[in-house]
């Protein structure tokens, strides 16, 4: 293959997209932009097709950060910012009263079925068949495109209660018509996808260094695997503990010696990294309200109006809009914990000790984020600042999916000793000791090493703990475990809002 890295190819200019996934993406332009019919025949047109797809993956677009969301949603942390008016959409998830109106829908529901819609176009256009172009390269653009989509059908499946499932672009005015489908049919969609896809993509091990961002055979396995834990069938654990072994034993995958380096920008697709989004800061490329390739969420996450006193490298932050700040009862049972450190910011020690200053925002805590914090040493001094930081954020990592392996084989009643090495491993790296392989102590493990990752949510919505361990942010059972479908999408369409919030 002989493509670079996904931003870079996105940062030749081809995001001239519509943000409705019931558009074809390409915009007609007299004066000479390729017509959508007349595209998709060289590989350059592929690949900027298939790009496309993969830019869905970024909710950065008018900054819609989607971190912000699901840590808010969970235990870790609230929503922050300047005042309770400060991403109002989000706010909303943080004390769990969202409508159809308000709330944090819009921005998972429609960058999802955008890129639903460019993987579908990809596939269909691939399908109708291309001349000139190598089979083992289409397959492998068809495989990339339906694990995108089986990736964003799972986001979808997990946030709201029912969906349409759309497996072909749609005309605009075929969606005025779309019914949802059953739960059921969309898992079943997720993993033939995820299947077929598995069979076809290259190993990471395989892969050029410039080609990684890409989706790789192990990618969808873990997310096939992950895709079958979170039905909780009980008869079928021991078959997604299968997949995440295969991701597990895989080449090249190994827990990186040190916790703090797996979020080090300089140390992007490292062993431990399963499935990474991509961002960079070499571009000065973004200004407010287009496409955005630097990570915003790291910006956002700092102390406001800092100011640095004598504080460390890894602790000199450039002033932030203090988003995500972290819940103190979670820090407090994080203390003592030796990720502690490298999880969560303690701020006001380095008031107290250092000097530093900085003015506390909405729900402060003196607790901040310290996974993506915007250190001093990762600014760029060119472009817009807070658009180009370079922090990935990795989606999927061996830590995880060791421990969804140990729950799968727990839950299964199958080799529990393997368990116990899987939850022992992801313990050891950081100097703790051997630990029985239970459920609670798979779960405990989870909280603490994947901490701020934007998994808890999920963690307690499948395991049925959200209810008490939500309590205090106003979390319903029967209703909260989903959210509504935006108002938006349900004019004068056929879909049908959740009967929870109608």
């Amino acid at each position: 293959m002989k493509r670079i890295l996904i931003y870079t190819v996105i940062s030749a200019g081809l995001l001239s997209l519509t943000t409705s996934c019931g558009k074809d993406y390409l915009d007609v332009d007299p004066k000479g932009k390729a017509l959508e019919s007349n595209f998709y025949q060289t590989e350059d047109q592929l690949m900027e097709g298939l790009v496309a797809a993969y830019a869905s993956l970024s909710h950065e677009g008018g900054w819609s950060v989607k971190m912000i969301g699901f840590n808010s949603a969970g235990d870790e942390c609230y929503t922050g910012g300047a005042s309770v008016g400060d991403y109002s959409n989000y706010q909303a998830w943080n004390t769990n009263t969202m409508t159809a109106v308000n709330g944090p829908s819009e921005s998972f529901w429609n960058p999802d079925y955008q890129g639903i819609y460019r993987a579908n176009l990809l596939i269909q256009k691939i399908g109708n068949g291309v001349t000139g172009i190598d089979n083992a390269l289409t397959n492998r653009y068809i495989a990339e495109a339906k694990t995108l989509r089986a990736y964003f059908y799972f986001e979808l499946i997990r946030l709201f209660k029912t969906i349409p499932l759309i497996t072909k672009p749609l005309e605009p005015s075929e969606w005025f018509t779309v019914t949802q489908a059953t739960r059921e049919e969309v898992y079943a969609q997720i993993e033939k996808d995820l299947t077929e896809a598995a069979a076809v993509l290259p190993t990471k091990s395989a892969m050029a260094s410039s080609e990684m961002g890409r989706m790789s055979k192990e990618c969808a396995e873990a997310l096939l695997g992950k895709a079958i834990l979170f039905q909780n069938n009980e008869s079928r654990m021991e078959e997604a503990a299968g997949w995440f072994n295969k991701v597990n034993t895989a080449p090249g995958y190994a827990l990186c010696p040190n916790f703090k380096d797996i979020f080090d920008p300089t140390n992007k697709f490292n062993s431990e990294s399963v499935f990474e989004i991509t961002h960079t800061a070499s571009m000065q490329q973004g200004d407010w309200g287009a496409k955005i390739f630097g990570n915003m969420y790291v910006i956002a996450v700092g102390p406001r109006s800092y100011s640095h006193g004598t504080e460390d490298a890894d602790h000199t932050y450039v002033s932030g809009w203090s988003f995500s700040p972290i819940i103190k009862d979670f820090a407090d049972f994080m203390k003592g914990d030796p990720r502690f450190q490298y999880t969560i910011a303690d701020v006001d020690s380095l008031v107290a000790h250092c000097g530093a200053k900085y003015t506390p925002g909405y729900q402060n805590t003196g607790y901040f984020i310290q996974k993506w914090a915007p250190l001093e040493k990762w600014r760029v001094k060119t472009g817009t600042t807070e658009l180009n930081f370079p922090n990935d954020m990795i989606e999927i990592r061996l830590a995880d999916t060791y421990m969804m392996e140990a729950e799968a084989l727990v839950r299964a009643g199958k080799n529990l000793g393997r368990a116990k090495d899987l939850l022992d491993a992801v313990r050891a790296r950081v100097g703790l000791a051997s630990v029985p392989a239970t459920l609670d102590n798979i779960y405990n493990e989870r909280r603490l090493e994947l901490a701020t990752e934007g998994h808890r949510w999920d963690d307690l919505i499948r395991t049925g703990q959200a209810a008490t361990a939500l309590a205090f942010k106003g979390f319903k059972k029967g209703k909260n475990e989903y959210l509504p479908i935006p108002q938006s999408s349900l004019n004068n369409t056929k879909l049908v809002q959740d009967p929870a919030y109608q």
